[in-house]
């Protein structure tokens, strides 16, 4: 994220563990304060996503949109909740880890969109850039999508109507007089 966390082997030794008991070897304890140290931006407040995909289709995603406590634990949060408390899977299995991918979205403050209706948002979207919350004036339908969303749907009509019907709402609805409160972000992403 600012940098990784965690040790590299010098060139020519061996990646396998030492043996118990070697007295050669002095591996770095790695503890939370010890990486809070050296990545102090992880005890500042901040807002993530943590998506799991295996062979690249969706395993879980589960995040927050604004910042109520320090990024570190909001993503050590979301890791865990996207493994075992997305309700559209089954929990991750341990034999499963392995064929993960895991993406870390930190997300700016979401911003409003002064639009009107659908045409001007569809309009005022940046393709690739924008996540984007739809939500209707009586706070019964709320959606999101990342950035990330645009490489599956690329074109904006497509994405709002995706995202109307992610929300409850059908994916036609073409509101007028700002009946829908939209607001824009975007994140700076990290991929293993």
């Amino acid at each position: 994220m600012h940098g990784s966390v965690g040790a590299s082997t010098p060139a020519g030794d061996s990646a396998t563990p030492p043996s118990p008991g070697s007295a050669s070897v002095h591996a770095p304890v790695v503890t939370v304060r010890g990486i809070l140290e050296s990545h102090p931006w992880l005890d500042e407040p901040g807002a993530s996503f943590v998506t799991l995909t295996k062979h690249g289709s969706l395993r879980g995603c589960i995040g927050t949109l604004e910042a109520y406590r320090p990024l570190g634990r909001d993503v050590a949060g979301h890791a865990v909740d996207a493994a075992v408390r997305d309700p559209r899977f089954w929990p991750v299995t341990a034999d499963e880890y392995p064929e993960l991918d895991i993406e870390v979205s930190v997300l700016s403050e979401p911003e409003p969109m002064p639009v009107a209706d659908r045409a001007g948002l569809e309009r005022m979207l940046r393709p690739g850039v924008d996540g984007l919350v739809l939500a209707d004036r009586g706070g019964r339908h709320r959606a999101t999508f990342l950035p990330q969303v645009w490489d599956e749907l690329p074109e904006p009509h497509d994405f709002v109507a995706h995202l109307l019907a992610k929300a409850g709402l059908p994916a036609s609805y073409d509101w007028r007089g700002g009946a829908m409160d939209c607001r824009r972000y975007t994140v700076t992403a990290y991929r293993r």
